[in-house]
């Protein structure tokens, strides 16, 4: 099969990625072999090709935001059928009995693997998923639509649960890439008023087209104080700011797996009167199967550029520069 694989590590502008031949994966008895039609290209993406991530092995082929057909299964498998469309989303495997997974919080496992991280991903024609970690898709998503909501869609959600945000209350959105353009979706159907802070003007002005009240640059004020944020771009400066523009008792949710150092805080300016600072560490499957349910009930319209496979490195690029309104997704077969 055809892949896009990452043999060393660096700047996605030198190519890293390469396209290869590689031998297809077989499926286990618990496991699906999904043929692969698309796959999101995420931000958790760009930092394993350039390394900023700790403790994965090459070569590693990318990609968790699969969406596919199910082309052969396990001896075991009785949740999907041949043929059946399916999804597979960042987390692959926890091992279902240490203290978080029996708290409902298996995102937390120590023994828990990553599609695209710990095991081959989505950058290629073929995976292998686990039956028990593979999701079933709302029929009102084209395959190309549907992949961003598989990890961009499910860790907004997350982090929008994680923020305690009541209904009517207002949110700011720090960042406007692939997950922020879900979240303010699904935000402004449970009756938020969100604000949108970010450099690209393009970005302001979509989500003011998505329902957004207000947007403005990261460093301008704005109108109200917010209940709640959450911090998508991977910059520990952005996450003080964030504190600044929240209300008393107001939670910051930082939902990326990477982010720069945050810069020295003030106590009394940045986290007094209970404010809270609190990060967003993957997601359960019960994030992703709420998500998706709802997810086909707003509908969520996911914004898309398509791009093929070998393209990998160029898609990376446009995510780390800022070119993309929407999400990256490539289209493999």
């Amino acid at each position: 099969m055809k892949a896009m694989v990452l043999g060393e590590f660096g700047q996605v502008e030198n190519n890293p990625l390469k396209l290869r031949e590689v031998r297809p994966p077989e499926p286990g008895p618990d496991q699906l072999l999904i043929r692969i039609s698309s796959c999101g290209v995420c931000h958790t993406d760009l930092h394993t090709v350039e390394g900023e991530l700790p403790a994965v092995r090459l070569p590693r082929i990318p990609g968790h935001q699969i969406v596919g057909r199910v082309e052969k299964t396990g001896e075991r498998v009785s949740l999907f059928k041949t043929g059946e469309r399916a999804g597979c989303a960042w987390l692959y495997h926890s091992c279902g009995h240490c203290r978080f997974c029996l708290s409902h919080r298996e995102n937390l496992c120590p023994e828990a693997k990553f599609t695209g991280y710990d095991v081959d991903g989505g950058y290629a024609e073929l995976v292998v998923v686990p039956e028990s970690f593979a999701y079933k898709l709302p029929e009102n998503f084209p395959d190309e639509q549907a992949a961003p909501l598989l990890c961009a869609g499910i860790i907004g959600y997350r982090s929008l649960r994680l923020s305690g945000l009541l209904p009517g209350e207002k949110l700011g959105l720090f960042g406007f890439g692939a997950s922020a353009h879900v979240t303010v979706q699904v935000a402004v159907s449970q009756g938020a008023r969100v604000y949108v802070f970010s450099r690209k003007k393009e970005h302001r002005e979509q989500a003011l087209k998505l329902g957004a009240v207000w947007a403005g640059q990261p460093e301008e004020d704005p109108p109200v104080k917010l209940q709640a944020a959450i911090v998508f771009a991977p910059a520990g400066q952005v996450a003080r700011r964030a504190l600044e523009v929240v209300d008393r008792g107001g939670t910051v949710a930082l939902a990326g797996i990477y982010l720069s150092p945050v810069p020295e805080l003030d106590y009394e300016k940045h986290l007094y009167f209970e404010k809270t600072l609190r990060s967003v560490a993957n997601a359960t499957r019960q994030d992703g199967v709420e998500f998706l349910k709802i997810a086909g009930e707003i509908p969520v319209k996911t914004e898309v550029q398509i791009f093929p496979l070998e393209k990998a490195n160029e898609a990376l690029a446009a995510i780390k520069h800022s070119r993309i309104n929407g999400a990256a997704v490539l289209k493999i077969s």
